[in-house]
């Protein structure tokens, strides 16, 4: 299990939410079937600004993007996950975008090459849908 911090005055908006709580758990749910991480065996739940997800992922990649997909919502300040993966889980590793930052500049700092920013891109795809539309507090998914 783990539990993960997000800034909660950013991201994406949500029906029913604002910056003082989290939506409600379905649109949490929709949210995550728009990016395709949906499944019957992943439940969640919200009590005020955190969500709490519980289940099964299929793998590492998709239990990272959950995480991710339900934190960048507006009203989202923790995520709290208990999801298996068959192998067993690694612990993610994730970055908070700041003001001015680049994928170029955050794949210096985390992966030691400015022009491995696409493998930070690939890895929060659905979520991220062009290199340049990141957003301060966003959190993105850093590659093994």
């Amino acid at each position: 299990m783990g539990v993960f911090d997000f800034i909660k005055d950013v991201g994406e908006k949500l029906f029913g939410a604002s910056e003082a709580k989290a939506a409600p758990a379905d649109k949490i749910k929709e949210e995550l079937a728009k990016h395709g991480l949906d499944g019957d065996d992943v439940k969640v739940t919200v009590d005020g600004d955190t969500v709490k997800i519980e289940g099964a992922a299929p793998s590492q990649e998709i239990r990272e993007k959950i995480i991710v997909a339900a934190g960048n919502t507006l009203g989202v300040s923790k995520v709290e996950e208990n999801l298996t993966v068959a192998g067993g889980a690694k612990e993610p590793k994730f970055y908070t975008v700041k003001k001015g930052d680049t994928l170029s500049a955050i794949a210096q700092s985390q992966l030691g090459k400015a022009n491995r920013y696409p493998e930070i891109f690939e890895a929060n795809k659905p979520m991220l849908t062009h290199p340049d539309k990141i957003y301060p507090g966003q959190k993105l998914r850093i590659p093994e």
